[in-house]
């Protein structure tokens, strides 16, 4: 589980309701309509922006922004080394017995298409048009996050706005100024939190975790090409090294 992203939640939370038990009453940041307003009004307008079945695929991705990695690239590099030494040994075909055995689906499929005799040139394309759907669909997850985060402050706006009218229109009753002001004041702070604590961060985070299954997948691909080329495990991890910053780079001079 990646702990930064339930953890900075709730920090945040803690943070917001700390220092409004500091100053005052917790219940007089808590208001039903303006609630309505920001929450209801976002999820509205984000149904209305996008399709359904990209709202529930982004329900998908969205897991990934608590969860780590099922591999790093670093462990990446290490799986298609030990690839590359059992096709240097015992030739290529005996990869195919050996890729039954992981459970890295993409690696899997490029060393099948690599067993089965495909040109450099097909292997790479087949792989790269998946890749090529795979961050298109991380980037609607992203990008829905991040037009979520642009309504949530526009109907803590809208809410304000509807707070002021309410307010003057019972400027003869002192007594209602109050609850007109509540709205009109939390609906900007609703918006505000929902937008800077959750949706923009999330989107950020989506992002952040899409970049880095990009880079084990283009690890994959110039793995299995060099591989397929026949070329030394030390080339192969070489090359590789090459995709990943250089701290990461000391574990395998270590190993050397």
């Amino acid at each position: 589980m990646d702990k930064t992203t339930p953890f900075g939640l709730i920090i945040g939370a803690l943070l917001i309701v700390g220092s409004i038990l500091v100053g005052g009453d917790l219940l007089l940041f808590v208001n039903i309509p303006s609630i309505l307003v920001t929450v209801g009004g976002t999820i509205a307008a984000t149904l209305i922006a996008f399709p359904i079945a990209n709202l529930k695929e982004t329900l998908k991705i969205t897991i990934k922004a608590f969860i780590e990695p099922k591999q790093d690239p670093s462990e990446v590099i290490k799986l298609v080394v030990d690839f590359a030494t059992t096709a240097r040994r015992d030739g290529i075909l005996a990869l195919e017995e050996k890729a039954a055995e992981i459970d890295n689906t993409f690696l899997k499929k490029g060393i099948a298409l690599a067993v089965d005799g495909s040109t450099p040139e097909t292997l790479k394309d087949v792989l790269e048009t998946e890749i090529s759907y795979l961050e298109g669909r991380h980037k609607m997850g992203a990008d829905i996050f991040a037009t979520s985060g642009g309504f949530a402050p526009a109907f803590g706006l809208i809410g304000t706005l509807i707070g002021l009218v309410q307010m003057l229109a019972k400027m003869d009753d002192p007594s209602k100024i109050g609850a007109g002001m509540a709205v009109a004041l939390l609906t900007t702070l609703y918006g505000a939190i929902m937008a800077n604590l959750v949706l923009l961060p999330l989107e950020k985070k989506l992002k952040v975790k899409s970049q880095s299954e990009m880079l084990s997948l283009e690890l994959v691909i110039e793995g299995v090409m060099s591989i397929q080329a026949g070329d030394n495990p030390r080339v192969v991890q070489d090359k590789l090294k090459a995709f990943i910053a250089p701290g990461m780079r000391s574990q395998f001079e270590e190993e050397e």
